[in-house]
């Protein structure tokens, strides 16, 4: 692998009293008053973190004043690296650190829609909805781990619904409704769940989207749940669902709010797989482990506390809307938004940061990216002075976005791009208050997070690029996959490359700096001539182009032999692949990254397709261009532009063809 010695741009340095009032230095200065260790700078602290879990942990909790009951030893009575196991002796329960920040002060949320000014949500108003669920739930019969679902959007009710759900220490799991039926029945049928909560219908860019007809679908393929409660709507809509429950009338009886404690390990919350290949996993987390992990992240590394108001633009179907609502742990208020995020225009985001007065707003990758190459100005246009960090998630984000957030959206803004998964539900490597920013690169490891870079042998490597692996416990490790009773399908998923060490499946760099860059995707691997390449590095040399508005690179293995490496473009408004622009692709490519980073060739596309929360499809258009049939190659039901797919099924025919031909010939 490729070498990385060079020192990034320096695109911000926090000042010294942001950095003296930050959580991670008071953190940092309890450990060395209480630890008599040698922590005088991060990296000594992440080495104690990592050496340390049994005072790493405990100590994290007693910090933020997690509220449990039993002793904080051990850390673990197991030794594999999962969920399971942690702190034996302690329960507690989410929802009650949740409300154990309640304050007249603050709003709990902050309510924003498509055309409408946001609204704040009082704490008091939240704990009266979250009781009166929580009572009839229970009044249902609903018990520790039955699960209660949802087919909700990003609004105050799907908040509800987590916290009453955690509340009774049953379990949580949500699909936004975007879905379409079989993706959602293809989740929820596994865990086969109690209750069932819909919406019917949103808004979105302007127009209001009905969605009772597929909320009914989805009912009648849900044997299991017993109840079902329609959320919004006229009431009109009640001859679809006949026997549903009317929200308003769920949550209108007043109730007292009660918690009931859990073990650390006891499920919390159930998240998903992409199922872009095959049925998704269900992927199970637990009260504690999210509990510890997102306070870490949150209130250490990303510095939020009370009076932040933390907005992050998210689906309900994407691990950052849980990280969201995680958010109120630390005393912030969470900003929730269920419209599109470019309309009335590309801004309305930043239109959203300003109305809502947020310090903290974290979006994709690739808004940054279109907000970039569309010459927004938001530093100009809205009123950020309350914007003190912006969060970019979901894949690398391109260096010229780096430097266009510091131009044009704010000077002194603190940049802060994590990079972890779905199946930690947190990061591996991201910000930290105390820390410059340098384009391209994540800040440090996160703490108690042993990440390294491994070569294929198990050697770990400094300014080179290896498989992202981590050699020990996190408490926010799956404690499970869901119908998965011998831990088989566990075990294949994360430790069958290198025995014992998690693998997540991401090309990554730790500099001899601290700091970290994630190249992509190691399952959707290039490699051409035995050197593996990262598909991120190429999408962000190509991104430098204002001529292309998207692409996508594939490295794939032919039936028959041969090795082809196609580049997919689409065009920004007005652009034409020429032979000139293709040259252009070429040179930023070979200039950016190296000669054999250059594709073999260069090929518009009708659109390139995503994931719902917006990953590229590099694994299923890898398979489609060799000729796997479509329903093994690609799970359509979760793809934001599914009519695209038969394009490169039929390229992938062709070229197979036409190489056919010429070996024939020979």
């Amino acid at each position: 692998m490729d070498h990385v010695a060079t020192v990034p741009d320096l695109l911000w340095t926090p000042s010294a009293d942001r950095v003296a009032h930050s959580a991670m230095a008071r953190f940092m200065q309890r450990i060395h008053d209480s630890e008599a260790a040698s922590v005088h700078d991060y990296e000594n602290l992440w080495q104690w973190s990592v050496d340390q879990p049994e005072r790493f942990w405990p100590l994290l909790a007693g910090y933020f004043g997690v509220s449990a009951s039993g002793r904080w030893a051990p850390v673990r009575e197991r030794s594999d690296l999962s969920g399971a196991g942690w702190f034996p002796g302690i329960s507690l329960n989410y929802a009650q650190q949740v409300f154990a920040q309640a304050t007249a002060e603050r709003p709990a949320l902050v309510v924003a829609h498509e055309g409408s000014e946001p609204e704040e949500m009082p704490w008091e108003q939240l704990c009266a909805q979250v009781a009166a669920l929580a009572a009839r739930l229970r009044r249902w019969g609903v018990r520790r781990g039955d699960r209660v679902v949802a087919y909700l959007p990003n609004i105050p009710e799907a908040i509800v619904g987590l916290l009453a759900t955690a509340a009774l220490g049953a379990v949580w799991s949500c699909c936004a409704p975007d879905y379409g039926v079989d993706a959602v029945v293809d989740r929820f049928a596994q865990i086969e769940p109690a209750v069932l909560l819909v919406t019917a219908g949103y808004g979105f860019a302007g127009r209001r989207v009905e969605r009772m007809a597929e909320s009914a679908a989805i009912a009648a393929r849900l044997p299991s749940a017993a109840h079902v409660i329609v959320v919004g709507g006229t009431g009109a809509e009640d001859s679809v669902l006949a026997t549903a429950h009317r929200w308003s009338q769920v949550v209108g009886e007043p109730a007292e709010l009660a918690f009931e404690p859990v073990p650390f390990d006891h499920p919390l919350w159930i998240l998903y797989s992409s199922g872009t290949t095959g049925l998704p996993k269900g992927i199970v987390h637990s009260h504690g482990g999210i509990v510890l992990e997102h306070l870490k992240w949150l209130g250490l590394h990303n510095d939020v506390g009370p009076g932040d108001r933390f907005f992050w633009f998210s689906s309900t179907a994407w691990m950052v809307w849980n990280v969201a609502v995680s958010a109120l742990l630390t005393g912030a208020s969470v900003v929730t938004y269920d419209g599109s995020p470019t309309w009335p225009g590309k801004a309305a985001l930043w239109q959203l940061v300003q109305a809502t007065q947020a310090s903290y707003f974290g979006t994709s990758a690739g808004y940054l990216t279109a907000c970039q190459r569309g010459g927004l100005e938001p530093g100009r246009d809205y009123d950020l002075s309350a914007l003190r960090c912006v969060m970019s998630s979901g894949s690398p984000l391109p260096v010229p976005a780096w430097h266009w957030v510091y131009e044009h959206v704010k000077g002194d803004v603190w940049l802060d791009a994590p990079s972890g998964g779905t199946d930690v539900c947190t990061p591996y490597v991201g910000g930290n208050p105390m820390r410059p920013v340098h384009a391209g690169e994540m800040q440090c490891r996160f703490l108690g997070t042993r990440v390294e870079a491994w070569r294929d042998d198990g050697t770990p490597v400094v300014d080179e690029i290896g498989e992202l692996v981590v050699t020990a416990p996190m408490p926010s490790m799956p404690v499970r996959l869901w119908n998965d009773p011998d831990g088989r399908r566990y075990a294949d998923t994360y430790f069958s490359t290198f025995p014992g060490v998690w693998r997540h499946g991401d090309w990554l760099t730790i500099t001899s700096r601290g700091t970290a860059i994630v190249h992509g995707r190691s399952d959707s691997t290039i490699n051409r001539q035995g050197v593996r390449l990262g598909s991120a590095d190429i999408y962000t040399a190509v991104e430098y182009l204002p001529e292309i508005a998207d692409c996508l690179v594939i490295g794939a293995e032919m039936p028959g032999g041969g090795y082809w490496m196609p580049l997919f473009v689409t065009l920004a408004e007005g652009a034409v692949l020429d032979e000139s622009l293709r040259e252009r692709i070429r040179q930023v490519i070979r200039s950016r990254c190296s000669a054999r980073h250059v594709p073999d060739e260069i090929i518009e596309a009708p659109a390139i397709p995503h994931t719902l929360t917006g990953k590229r499809l590099e694994v299923p258009v890898k398979r489609l261009l060799q000729g796997f049939a479509m329903d093994k190659a690609v799970n359509a039901g979760v793809v934001d532009r599914p009519e695209v797919l038969g394009f490169f099924t039929e390229l992938g025919r062709r070229h197979r063809v036409g190489h056919a031909g010429q070996a024939g010939a020979r």
